[in-house]
C-alpha cells in the first residue's frame, strides 16, 4: 500500500489520492457540482471537498445523483430511526401547520412534552433539561453548569476524545485534528487515557485484561489537583471503544470522593444505539449530567439536549444556553417522533441482539482475515481494527482505506476512525438480511485488499 494515514479519530481523510482515484469514476454532472461545491464552501479536513453528492436517502440507503445507492453505516449518527422515517416526518408536517416557531421567551407544547419525555426516560433521577440545536452547543452548557455547580473550572478529559468542533468543545477533547495550531485552548483541561483496553498505555493486555489502571490514573489527577469540576467524557466511545464493566463505577466514585461532576457524551450513542436507550445503563452508573444529540432530531432536524439532575437547577441568573431554536416547536415534534417510534418498534432490543449477531458474525471473520486485529461493538456500534501485524499492533491505515473505497463501490458506506478501524453504525431498522448482505460486502473487500 502507498499511502497511509496519520491516526485521527473522527474520520478519513478528504484529500487522499485513494479518493481522487474514486472520485475519477464518476459521472460528469456530479463532478461539476462537487467542483462548485469546493468552489464556494470553505475547505476543512474531513469534509469540504465532499465525497460524493446525493440526491436521496432512505431507511438505511443513501442514493447519489447516478442513482447508486449504498447502505449507508456512517450516517454522521443521526440515523437510528432511518433516513426519511414517515412517521418523523409526518409530525414535522403536522406542526408546521400548528406552529413553526417559538420565540425564546415563549414555551409551546411540544418542547413541554419533550422535556417531560426525556426527564421520565433518563436513567436516576436527570430530570432537569435544556435543548438546543447542537450537541457541541450542548457539551459547552454542560461545561459551564458545572462551574456554575462546584465554583470551578478545570475538567479531565479522554485524549483522542471528540465532543464538538468549538473552541470549549476541543478543549475538552482529544483530537490533534482538531486542536494543533489553533492558538490558545480553555485553561484547565487536563487530560488522560482513554480507557482502550486494545492500545491501552499501560499495556493491560499483557497482564490478562484491564485491571482498571485507566480509571486509577483519573483518581490520581483528580486528587493532585484537587479542584476539578467534572470528568467530561464518551461513555463509549463512537470508534467502538467499549470500556470495561467497571470502568465507570470506579470513576463514578472517584468524581464522588473529589467532589466533580461526571458529564458523559452520548450524542452520537443514546436513543437504542448500543442496545440500550442510553449507554450509561449498561455500567449501572447515573452522571450529573449526560449530554445527547445526533439522532434525536429523527435525522432531520438538528437538536441535543442537556439532562441534569435536579439539585443542580442552580443557574436561573445566568444564561447557559440562551439559543434561539432551544424550543424549536418542529424539532421538537421532531424528536417526540423518534422517541415514539423508537419505542413502539422495539428499536433497541433489536440493536442488542442484530448487534451481537453482527459481532459474532466478525469475530468469525477476524479468524480468516490476517488485517483484523480486533472486533469490538455495544449493540449496533461496531468497530473492525484493521493492522499490518497483530503483535506489534501496527496500523493498517493504508489497507482501511483501501478497505473503504472498494466497499463503496459495491454498495457500502462507513467511516474510518483513528486511521484504521473500520466504524459501522447502521440505522437501527436495518434487517438481518441486510446485515448480512454488509458483512458480505466487507468480508469480500477484505480479501480483495489482502491478496
Amino acid at each position: 500500500m502507498a499511502e497511509a494515514t496519520h491516526a485521527q479519530s473522527e474520520g478519513d481523510i478528504n484529500l487522499s489520492t485513494r479518493r481522487a482515484a474514486w472520485q475519477a469514476t464518476l459521472d460528469a454532472e456530479t463532478r461539476t457540482l462537487l467542483d462548485e461545491d469546493a468552489r464556494y464552501f470553505l475547505h476543512q479536513s474531513l469534509s469540504t471537498p465532499c465525497l460524493n453528492a446525493l440526491s436521496a436517502a432512505d431507511g438505511i440507503y443513501v442514493e447519489d445523483l447516478r442513482g447508486r445507492r449504498y447502505m449507508d453505516f456512517h450516517g454522521n449518527s443521526v440515523h437510528q430511526v432511518g433516513f426519511g422515517n414517515p412517521a418523523v416526518i409526518a409530525a414535522i408536517k403536522a406542526q408546521l401547520d400548528e406552529l413553526s416557531f417559538s420565540p425564546r421567551r415563549y414555551t409551546n407544547r411540544a418542547a413541554v412534552a419533550l422535556a417531560r419525555r426525556l426527564a421520565a426516560l433518563a436513567p436516576g433521577d436527570l430530570s432537569k433539561v435544556l435543548l438546543c440545536p447542537s450537541g457541541t452547543g450542548a457539551i459547552g452548557m454542560a461545561l459551564k453548569l458545572a462551574r456554575v455547580v462546584t465554583g470551578r473550572h478545570k475538567t479531565i478529559s479522554m485524549w483522542d476524545a471528540f465532543h464538538g468542533a468549538s473552541l470549549d468543545a476541543i478543549s475538552v477533547g482529544g483530537e490533534a485534528l482538531f486542536r494543533r495550531g489553533i492558538g490558545p485552548l480553555l485553561p484547565g483541561t487536563e487530560h488522560v487515557p482513554p480507557p482502550d483496553a486494545y492500545r491501552c498505555v499501560w499495556d493491560c493486555h499483557l497482564r490478562e485484561g484491564c485491571d482498571l489502571k485507566c480509571a486509577q490514573y483519573i483518581e490520581y489527577v483528580l486528587e493532585k489537583e484537587g479542584d476539578v469540576a467534572a470528568v467530561v467524557a464518551e461513555t463509549v466511545r463512537s470508534t467502538s471503544v467499549v470500556p470495561a464493566p467497571e470502568y465507570w463505577k470506579a470513576v463514578r466514585a472517584a468524581c464522588d470522593r473529589h467532589g466533580a461532576l461526571l458529564i458523559l457524551d452520548e450524542i452520537p450513542t443514546a436513543l437504542g444505539r448500543t442496545g440500550a436507550m442510553f449507554a450509561c445503563e449498561y455500567y449501572g452508573v447515573v452522571p450529573d449530567l449526560l449530554v445527547i444529540g445526533k439522532g434525536l432530531g429523527g435525522g432531520i432536524f438538528p437538536l441535543a439536549a442537556l439532562i441534569a439532575r435536579e439539585p443542580f437547577d442552580v443557574a436561573g441568573d445566568q444564561a447557559l444556553g440562551h439559543y434561539t431554536h432551544e424550543k424549536n416547536p418542529v424539532a421538537c415534534a421532531a424528536a417526540l417522533a423518534t422517541i415514539a417510534y423508537i419505542e413502539e418498534h422495539g428499536l433497541v432490543a433489536h440493536a442488542r441482539d442484530l448487534g451481537r449477531y453482527a459481532l459474532e458474525r466478525l469475530r468469525a471473520l477476524s479468524v480468516r482475515h490476517r488485517l483484523i486485529g480486533e472486533v469490538r461493538g455495544l449493540g449496533l456500534l461496531l468497530g473492525v481494527e484493521l493492522v499490518t501485524d497483530r503483535q506489534t499492533r501496527a496500523r493498517a491505515s493504508a489497507e482501511a482505506e483501501a478497505v473503504m473505497y472498494r466497499a463503496l463501490a459495491k454498495g457500502l458506506s462507513f467511516k474510518l476512525t483513528m486511521g484504521n478501524i473500520l466504524t459501522l453504525t447502521p440505522p437501527l431498522v436495518i434487517t438481518r438480511e441486510e446485515m448480512d448482505r454488509a458483512l458480505e460486502i466487507l468480508d469480500a473487500c477484505l480479501t480483495e485488499v489482502e491478496s
